[in-house]
């Protein structure tokens, strides 16, 4: 009898070595990574296509610009400066309890400005090429013959793809001066993106992270369900 009593709690022992404590350290280190390395977001919106549509799930790398205490704005240390043509993930200025995703298209003192449809950074034009019409079916009845299009745009080093719903030579905005540790924000979908064209700059430290790869796809209303093709698409 008092040798069984003995074994009983080594048994107990073993288990919480067995499997407690593993599945603790595996809490630990995933809410760690969660706040500090990489985090997943999903896309529940359309302002983002052609580079990302909704049903995208994405990683989101929370390290590049610095991490942050959690629960508050203020980071560790400071990392890289969000540069045009990123894709990052912020607090919506409008309502903090929701996460935005946009493309970074002005850096601090840039000035910003659409003159007749045509994107201008401090005065000069940003390159676009036009590579035809859009058939994405997600935007509903064409609006105009011809329309959407799909252009490559040109930010710096980086080309991306966007999309025009309809002629933008009516289109004008600015300009603005975009402030310091602040940028400017727009969707891919140009025409279809509340953006800083309606609420104007996204501050530093509410920038979360930059948009790193699709993970996962899927679309319960083409009969796919899964987007093969998009997942581990490496989003620029």
């Amino acid at each position: 009898m008092a040798e069984e009593a003995r074994q009983e709690p080594s048994q107990k022992k073993s288990f919480y070595k067995e499997w407690i404590e593993p599945f603790l350290i595996a809490a630990v280190v995933a809410l760690f990574i969660r706040q500090f390395v990489v985090e997943a977001f999903k896309i529940p919106s359309g302002s983002m296509i052609p580079t990302l549509t909704i049903g995208d799930h994405l990683l989101v790398n929370k390290f590049l610009y610095g991490p942050r205490i959690p629960f508050t704005d203020i980071r560790f240390f400071s990392g890289k400066e969000p540069k045009r043509g990123d894709i990052i993930v912020f607090k919506f200025p409008e309502d903090e309890s929701k996460n935005f995703i946009k493309r970074v298209v002005g850096v601090p003192q840039d000035k910003i400005e659409i003159r007749k449809g045509v994107l201008l950074i401090n005065d000069q034009p940003v390159p676009v090429a036009d590579v035809g019409q859009s058939g994405d079916k997600e935007q509903g009845p064409l609006q105009q013959s011809g329309w959407p299009r799909l252009l490559d745009e040109q930010l710096g080093n980086m080309k991306h793809r966007i999309q025009y719903l309809h002629d933008q030579k009516d289109m004008n905005f600015g300009p603005v001066l975009v402030p310091k540790e602040s940028v400017f924000v727009m969707g891919d979908n140009r025409d279809n993106s509340q953006d800083s064209r309606v609420w104007k700059f996204v501050k530093y430290e509410k920038i979360l992270g930059k948009a790193l790869i699709i993970y996962w796809s899927w679309d319960g209303n083409d009969g796919r369900w899964l987007r093969w093709e998009r997942i581990g698409n490496l989003i620029k």
